[in-house]
């Protein structure tokens, strides 16, 4: 065999195919690169997407803007609001941590915003990370529709339905309330207060205006069930045995 034979068989021409297939894993390659590189920008996304639904639908963490809520709830409490609570048929009950929509009862006059900043509040919102409206509050449900709320009987306290209410989860040293009221729930409402009584605007501030302080159930976002920061404040916020004995309201509910 001679000499050109032995080159050609040792170092044969590429075959056309071959080179098609080296050029085609090239081109898998580069697209897998890519993918990589993209990757943690996709999840990214894909993960505040899954936040955003979820807390549109299901449960948003709630900032704690005030003192009003003490000392249940503190300045700086991420609580877990589970919107889920009054979503199939179910209503508020009495003692209930809420969190709700003030416009039309506590606010009564428009609230002007920079879209963008907006837009940027409700993200941090929706994560837990800013504040929520100017016009979401916290308090909690004393008395439900048809309920006769009352304030205050010889030895100070509240009565829902002619039956004191033993608030044991008042701020130390706060009486009941310092303003008298006597009021029955209308339809639909609720008469919402904060465990914090001298330092929280609640139902008993907006007592001359439409709905006589009252809040639509229909405006209750949902139900604080959860504090979930910090670590240490980690516990659940039930609702507690005070309302046990409260009879039902006279009236028809609704």
């Amino acid at each position: 065999m001679d000499t050109d034979a032995q080159l050609t068989e040792r170092d044969p021409a590429p075959d056309p195919a071959q080179g098609s297939e080296r050029r085609s894993r090239s081109a898998r390659f580069r697209v897998v690169v890519a993918q990589l590189r993209y990757r943690p920008v996709t999840l990214f996304v894909l993960c505040l997407a899954f936040l955003f639904l979820l807390s549109t639908f299901v449960a948003q963490p709630f900032l704690i803007p005030s003192t009003s809520m003490e000392n249940t709830l503190r300045v700086g409490d991420r609580v877990l609001v589970n919107k889920l609570a009054y979503r199939f048929g179910a209503t508020p009950q009495r003692g209930d941590v809420i969190v709700f929509d003030g416009t039309g009862s506590f606010v009564h006059r428009e609230q002007g915003e920079n879209p963008v900043t907006g837009l940027l509040r409700k993200a941090g919102a929706a994560l837990g990370l800013a504040r929520s409206d100017d016009t979401d509050y916290v308090k909690r449900v004393i008395g439900v529709s048809g309920d006769h709320v009352t304030c205050c009987d010889k030895r100070g306290r509240i009565n829902v339905n002619g039956v004191p209410v033993i608030e044991g989860y008042l701020h130390p040293g706060d009486a009941p309330s310092a303003v008298p009221f006597d009021i029955v729930v209308p339809k639909g409402r609720l008469w919402v207060m904060g465990d914090h009584r001298t330092r929280s605007s609640d139902s008993r501030d907006h007592l001359g205006e439409p709905g006589g302080g009252t809040v639509p159930v229909d405006q209750v976002i949902g139900r604080a069930d959860l504090i979930s920061w910090p670590f240490d404040r980690w516990s659940t916020i039930g609702t507690p045995g005070a309302f046990a004995r409260i009879p039902a309201p006279a009236g028809p509910r609704g």
